[in-house]
């Protein structure tokens, strides 16, 4: 099964020509999920090779405006190019915050905006250690009001689990998805992709000698179930499996200064690719933090304490123009952010990327352990 993820804007703030605002796709089995959607993401998308009519699934981090005004008129955008004969379309699952679900009723509500498709939004409860106390949001600003948007399916309210120190989200047959908190100016959340593993390849010489041909026997032993020979034998997979091949793991947090707890690390250990802001260089770090961000150095240490195989850097002031249009001599060279990110990180094992739009970085399968 392929999975890439593709960048879709890596700039802080704002979109500006050189930058779109925070919005990455991972792609999966024809399935697209959408994490953050800043102002403008409908317009990279369309530059982009991805179709938004896959997005299945949303994931906002935090409701400052740069990862989430793009939202409502993405789902707008997708409404009108959805063929209006087509019956039975899937529910949009949206997640993120408490008060994205207000803010989406009242968005649509009030520019009459009707979809062609159902949507779901289901909020994570934030705990009052994820922001100082003036970026905590009341339950008067984002309780909901008045009743469900036309094509609003009622969703669930997610707390954390106090024993794991994360987020439930969803599991199915090929994912398990959760969230985990970030200390930025306002609840911030990152998001833990975890793919189930895969049954190992059949011991195809072992089948033939037992008299076992190609066909659903062999659907029967891959799926885990036994099958029972002629003679009356079981055969176990385990005696006709190779080992299973452990499945990927993508982890993409939200703006931060900070992850908190234990949870975060534990959740997010050995993943293939972390995804981390890195919103000003290590020489900036004082005005980084005091804004609830990072440096690339403060995003190194996670990816470390993470074992990651693969540190990608984004989210980045606008100052910092991309490697393509950067000129000779200027300051703020993003690539300085690499290799801030690349010394923190030496003996680590650990790669860094710099993130820039429409990069599309592939995540292999892993191999068998």
């Amino acid at each position: 099964m392929s999975m890439d993820m593709t960048f879709l804007g890596t700039g802080s703030a704002y979109p500006s020509p050189q930058r779109g605002a925070s919005a990455l796709v991972l792609r999966t089995q024809g399935e697209c999920w959408l994490f953050d959607c800043g102002e403008g993401t409908q317009t990279q998308l369309m530059k982009s090779q991805l179709r938004a009519g896959r997005i299945t699934k949303v994931f906002i981090s935090h409701l400052h405006g740069d990862h989430l005004f793009g939202l409502p008129g993405l789902l707008c955008t997708v409404s009108l190019n959805t063929n209006p004969e087509q019956q039975n379309l899937n529910c949009v699952d949206i997640y993120g915050p408490r008060g994205l679900r207000h803010f989406l009723r009242v968005t649509l509500s009030l520019t009459g905006s009707q979809l062609l498709f159902p949507y779901a939004v289901h909020e994570l409860e934030p705990t009052t250690d994820q922001s100082p106390e003036e970026g905590q949001l009341s339950l008067e600003m984002t309780v909901e009001c008045g009743p469900l948007h036309p094509q609003e399916q009622q969703g669930r309210t997610i707390s954390l689990d106090v024993s794991s120190d994360c987020y439930l989200l969803f599991e199915d047959k090929n994912f398990v998805v959760k969230a985990f908190r970030l200390f930025h100016r306002i609840p911030s959340f990152g998001f833990c992709i975890q793919e189930h593993d895969r049954a190992g390849r059949l011991k195809t010489e072992i089948l033939k000698e037992l008299g076992l041909k190609p066909g659903p026997l062999y659907g029967q032993l891959k799926a885990g179930e036994p099958v029972t020979l002629e003679s009356g034998r079981v055969v176990l997979p385990g005696e006709v499996l190779e080992e299973a091949i452990p499945g990927r793991k993508v982890c993409i947090l939200g703006d931060c200064s900070s992850v908190l707890g234990e949870g975060p690390l534990r959740l997010c250990n050995g993943a293939d690719v972390l995804v981390h802001e890195a919103t000003l260089g290590d020489e900036h770090r004082e005005k980084a933090v005091d804004h609830g961000h990072s440096t690339p150095k403060m995003a190194a240490a996670v990816a470390r304490a993470c074992c990651a195989q693969r540190l990608v850097l984004y989210h980045f002031s606008q100052r910092y123009k991309p490697c393509s249009l950067q000129k000779e001599g200027e300051e703020d060279d993003v690539s300085e952010l690499k290799r801030q990110a690349d010394d923190a990180l030496q003996d680590s094992g650990v790669e860094v990327t710099l993130a820039e739009d429409f990069l599309t970085l592939p995540i292999p399968l892993r191999r068998p352990r």
